[in-house]
């Protein structure tokens, strides 16, 4: 089988846990995840299957939403509530005084990545370091954050967000500005992505609705095509076009009938099957084989 599964992942679960699940549910040692969610959180997962693992290096990091809760009064060292209490205090913040600062996490801004985070320094990784009780500076970023709203008081200081942002957002790292803003101090207790890679939650099953798909003989219902992913251009191509591509045969433009521009296309035979990706080089005289897509 050579697809993708929106996974929703579960609470507590590693993303090479979940794709590990998914190698013995499909019966395929190529399985692999479209990146990583933190144990705590839950959400939008998309895990490539069989053929499908071939394409994973093509699917851009997007941007992305999430839901997220925050208590008030505590810091901890890896800013959610798994970590270690740095810090609590007394907190008088009522609702409106959070809506009053929200305004300055919207837009472009800058963060500093946590330091229990899988970034790199000098090849190792910061929660690594971290674990080793070492902190080292760390350079800001810039990122967008498209919307930020105030959903939801769950009562004892805990309150609701949802956030939609670039890549390379950490909502920890917002929640614990926010927290600092305030003046009293924030930790993330709960997170939830709702959108990923074009993927959005509403389209997603759990481990549990996939093994049951599984135990009835259904699980290829759960895949969804490796092009549904990939966010390039179309072009359809002759059959013997066709032909020449999947044996990695590169392409004349000026016989495709289009308008090139360099970049990544997904190419497509001319009664709709999905051959692969091609590349139009910087000359944009040719069509080159990126990768062949090829059922597992």
């Amino acid at each position: 089988m050579t697809g993708f599964v929106f996974l929703d992942k579960d609470e507590n679960m590693t993303s090479f846990f979940a794709a590990s699940r998914l190698r013995r549910i499909f019966s395929t040692k190529k399985v692999g995840h479209t990146g990583t969610l933190d144990p705590m959180a839950t959400g939008v997962l998309p895990v490539a299957v069989g053929g499908a693992t071939r394409f994973i290096d093509f699917i851009p990091d997007s941007d992305k939403a999430y839901t997220a809760r925050f208590l008030l009064g505590k810091t901890t060292d890896t800013l959610d509530i798994t970590g270690t209490v740095l810090t609590q205090s007394e907190v008088t913040v009522k609702r409106e005084d959070i809506e009053k600062i929200l305004p300055l996490f919207r837009g472009e801004i800058f963060q500093v990545p946590p330091m229990y985070s899988a970034l790199k320094k000098d090849g190792v990784r910061l929660y690594d370091l971290a674990r080793q009780g070492i902190e080292i500076e760390r350079e800001k970023r810039k990122i967008t954050v498209y919307s930020l709203e105030l959903t939801s008081y769950e009562g004892k200081n805990e309150f609701e967000i949802e956030v939609s942002c670039s890549k390379g957002t950490y909502i920890r790292t917002l929640i614990d500005d926010i927290g600092k803003a305030l003046g009293c101090g924030a930790v993330m207790t709960a997170l939830r992505r709702t959108r990923a890679n074009g993927v959005d939650i509403a389209d997603c099953i759990t481990l549990e609705a996939l093994k049951e798909l599984c135990e009835k003989g259904n699980t290829e219902k759960s895949l969804h095509g490796v092009d549904s992913i990939l966010p390039y251009e179309k072009i359809t191509v002759t059959d013997n076009q066709a032909k020449r591509f999947s044996n990695g045969g590169e392409l004349d433009t000026e016989r495709l009938k289009i308008n090139p521009e360099e970049g990544l296309y997904r190419v497509y035979s001319h009664s709709g099957r999905f051959l692969g990706l091609g590349e139009i080089t910087q000359d944009k005289t040719e069509l080159r084989v990126k990768r062949v897509y090829v059922e597992i």
